[in-house]
This record gives C-alpha cells, structure tokens and sequence, in this order.
C-alpha cells in the first residue's frame, strides 16, 4: 500500500510518501511558515536592478521577494505610475514560487496560478495546454472537453480570456463532471480574487493556502497514494477540511492514526527512514554505494564498487551491473532529498559505448517519473553524466537543519 504520512517532531512537520515501506518522497516544514509557496499577495517594487533583471518586491513588511523582469509577463496591477514599463511604487499580484534559499531571497512570480485536484488556472499563459505527461489521445480529447466546458462557465462577453487552463496528469481519471466542478471552483477563485484585490492595503497577503502538507495532498496523483495518514488530531481537521472543499472524493482516505503504544514515527521506521535520507552514504544490495555532496552550486553523486563481489574475470560485467543499480537508486534518492538545480552523476567509466547508451536509457526513463520537471542533459567527456531538476523548495537537508 502506498501511503502520505503526516506527524510532527518538536517544532517541525515530517511528511512522507511511502511506496509500502519506502520513502519516495519527505519534506520537513516549520508548524508556522512565514510565507507559503503560493501564497498569493498584492507586492510594492520596491527596487528595480536593470543590471541583473530583477525587481525587489515587498510582500510584507520588511519581507522583500526577487521577481524577474523577464518574469512579468500579463501582471496585474492594482496601482501603476505613468509609465507602461514596472517601476518603483507600482503594486501588483505576485505569488510565491520558490522559497527562500540560504542569503538569497524568496522569488514571486506574476504568473499567478491556482491549483485544483484536476486543473491548474494560469494567469501567464493564456492557451489551454495538458500535462507532457499525458498521452498524445489524452491531450487532444481533454483540451476539446474543457473548450466545451467554458463556454457554459463564461460569460459571452468574456471573449478576451484573461487565463489559461492547464490539465494535469490525474485529469485522465476524472469524468466530465469532477472537471466541470473543478473548473467552476477555480474560475469563482479568480473572479473572488480579482475584485477582491483593488480594494485591500498593500503589502497584504490577499489569498492564502493551507500548509504545505496539506497541499501536497492534491499534488500526489492519486493513484500513488491509497492512504492519508497522520496521528496527530489538529492536522487531521485540517486536513479533513480541505479535502472536504475540495478533494470530497479522497476523505475516505483520511485516517486518524491512534495507538499510545505504538507511535507513528515508530510503526513506519520514520526516524531511520529520514537519517538515511541526511546521509552521505547509501548502500546498494550489490555491496557498491553512492556518496552524494551538495554544495553551493551543485549536488555530487560519485558511485563506488565498494564490497561487491560476484564480477569474475570481466569487470565490465561488475561496472555495468552496480552502475545500472546505482542509476535507479540516484533517481530515487535526487527525488527523496529533492536535490534540484545541476546534479552530476560520477558512473563507474565503462569501455562498451552499448553500456553507457543502456545505462543513460535506462536513467532517463526513471528521471521521467519524477513529478518535478527532470532532464537528462547528456554524458561529458570525463563521462559525468549531467541532469538538471527544476528548483522550487529546499533540499531536504536545508529544510531540516534550516
């Protein structure tokens, strides 16, 4: 059975997704964040820096966000100067889109998105798109059926459509009317949103989610996660109200875990779970490991023979075999700890170009199943193979020990 566990630990709150008893995923938050990623706010520029491209926004006070100016693409403002361009004093609708990252600053996007179980709302793309994840059959009859399904949610004279839809990979499961609803929800957002938002002070949070653990529950494809499960009775509510607006069909998956005996972190291994997840080392079942290194500006993976045993006298055989291991357990482990940014991975050199294309198919593959956007750039000369992941939260370690 796979599993999203949610329990606290002194002041933080551990959240993990089990595959049966492995963690696929786990994120660590703070019980009172001081900004949410996308929390929604109406921002002063306080500083444009034509240098580096970027204005400094002010979401609240003394809390300053980067925005690129590459990034305001459809803003929205609530109060704008003379000038057509951004410029200091102007207020505008940003959303949280990255956390704050060791010195530098949280960065805010006018590309303001609002979240549903099926669909996405895009203020900065105005097409109707589906996730790449989605088969070519899939895409085309899901776009025609939201076409259809505007046309009912908005009024005639809405002819110029200040958003766009994108679908995500679970709205493959879901009939017309669960997208219909989703739709309606998302759009009565917006509109909420957009009159609501000329008339509050700024700096203000104007649309505020819940807590990263909750969200996260609508994140998870739903056939990943059979169980939502948590012993502690405050983030049960909240979380049984959330999905009561607005995944109605998940509460039968919501447990309130209750032996006094047995703690949750204890039943699951949690602790260890998690020490394995801040370790240097990770074992293979083969004897070889990896020894994984984040730094300033990257993440490390070397892989090492280590004890293994079994290669006889041709130590290809013995290369191809721990490196083939060590790829699938590399996939899991930049997923896990939610590396991000440049990632190299050092593979044992093989001879056999044959190996090496094997090997690179093989990672690709499992690198694709990554719900954050993932890709395999290629092989360098010094055969370290480079991947890129998309940033959005802190690394595991940083969110622990942050």
């Amino acid at each position: 059975m796979n599993q999203y566990i949610i329990c606290k630990m002194q002041d933080k709150v551990f959240s993990f997704l089990l595959n049966e008893t492995k963690p696929v995923e786990i994120h660590c938050d703070t019980e009172n964040p001081s900004s949410i990623l996308g929390n929604i706010y109406i921002g002063r520029i306080r500083d444009i820096a034509k240098n580096i491209g970027a204005a400094f926004v002010e979401i609240a006070s003394n809390k300053i966000c980067y925005l690129p100016l590459s990034d305001i693409v459809n803003p929205i403002y609530t109060k704008k100067g003379a000038s057509q361009k951004p410029q200091m004093g102007d207020e505008l609708l940003v959303q949280v889109s990255r956390d704050a990252i060791k010195t530098k600053y949280p960065s805010v996007t006018t590309n303001l998105t609002l979240h549903g179980k099926y669909l996405l709302l895009t203020t900065g793309n105005h097409q109707i798109s589906a996730s790449s994840k989605l088969r070519k059959e899939e895409k085309k009859r899901l776009i025609t059926l939201v076409r259809e399904l505007e046309l009912s949610l908005i009024h005639e004279t809405d002819t110029g459509r200040s958003f766009g839809w994108l679908l995500r990979t679970n709205s493959c499961d879901a009939d017309r009317n669960k997208i219909e609803d989703d739709m309606k929800r998302l759009y009565t957002q917006y509109q909420s949103l957009l009159q609501a938002a000329p008339h509050r002070i700024c700096p203000e949070c104007i649309l505020s989610g819940p807590h990263p653990w909750i969200t996260r529950m609508s994140d998870i494809y739903e056939a990943s996660a059979e169980r939502f499960l948590t012993d502690d009775k405050t983030i049960w509510d909240e979380a049984h109200h959330y999905l009561s607006l607005h995944q109605p069909d998940d509460l039968p998956k919501l447990v309130l875990y209750q032996d006094s005996l047995l703690p949750l972190f204890k039943k699951y291994s949690l602790e260890s779970q998690l020490q394995e997840a801040l370790s240097e080392h990770v074992w293979l079942r083969s004897g070889g490991y990896l020894v994984i290194q984040p730094t300033e500006a990257l993440t490390v993976i070397d892989v090492n023979t280590g004890k293994f045993e079994g290669g006889g006298k041709d130590p290809q055989k013995v290369f191809y075999k721990i490196n083939m291991e060590a790829a699938a357990e590399a996939a899991r482990q930049i997923r896990l700890r939610n590396l991000s940014g440049i990632i190299l991975i050092d593979f044992i050199n093989m001879d056999s170009s044959e190996s090496n294309d094997e090997l690179l198919r093989f990672l690709e593959n499992l690198l694709q199943k990554d719900p954050v956007k993932t890709v395999l750039v290629d092989m360098t000369r010094l055969s370290l193979v480079e991947i890129t992941r998309t940033k959005k939260e802190r690394p595991l370690h940083e969110q622990v020990n942050g």
